[in-house]
């Protein structure tokens, strides 16, 4: 194997990822579109079995337009879902807070001993 297989090689390596690159950005993007019905979703899908690189070129000029737009939709959907969970989860007292929390109430005659039970068992569970 010489210097210039090895080249042919990696060149031929780098394409094919490439092109794997862009058959899955197109297929996620066919899926995260919720303006194509199930139809044109299959319809698509074939299409890219059938002739991938002809499809693929069509995909591209005909709805790439809007392939940056959707995926940055999706990135900003999951970053403020992530943002919603970390809020709901920083915002829960911890089990102690719960406990001293209905401990002063009992302390102060606001609620029973039986209710206090009831919380304390319910902050440790």
């Amino acid at each position: 194997m010489n210097f210039w297989d090895f080249f042919w090689l990696l060149l031929c390596s780098y394409l094919f990822i490439a092109y794997l690159m862009v058959m899955f950005q197109i297929i996620a993007d066919i899926y995260r579109d919720p303006h194509l019905s199930g139809w044109s979703k299959a319809l698509w899908t074939i299409a890219l079995i059938i002739a991938p690189f002809l499809s693929a070129l069509i995909y591209l000029i005909a709805r790439g337009h809007g392939m940056n737009q959707r995926q940055t939709e999706a990135a900003q959907q999951a970053e403020a879902d992530t943002d919603h969970y970390i809020q709901t989860v920083a915002n829960q007292p911890n089990p102690t807070q719960q406990v001293a929390s209905a401990k002063a109430l009992l302390d102060n005659g606001a609620i029973t001993q039986t209710e206090y039970d009831g919380l304390k068992a319910k902050a440790l569970a």
